[in-house]
């Protein structure tokens, strides 16, 4: 029987999308989290310290997506 689950989303590309836009929030809206993609948008990444967080948080691999699936490495 096939499945409709969606793939987890890419490490590199959550990382490589965090760095250049993560302060309009792309990289949380690209892992499935709407809300929180659109309330960094309009705090600037919660005037940038959000921001340095979730790069961090991407980079020790330990962001996980909306479903609580780990980002493919």
């Amino acid at each position: 029987m096939a499945t409709t689950e969606t793939a987890p989303r890419d490490w590199t590309i959550t990382l490589i999308l965090s760095i250049f836009v993560g302060t309009l929030g792309i990289d949380r809206m690209f892992i499935g989290k709407w809300g929180t993609g659109f309330l960094k948008l309009i705090t600037g990444g919660g005037l940038g310290v959000w921001w340095i967080i979730d790069i961090i948080i991407i980079a020790t691999g330990n962001m996980r997506d909306k479903w609580g699936r780990e980002l493919v490495k």
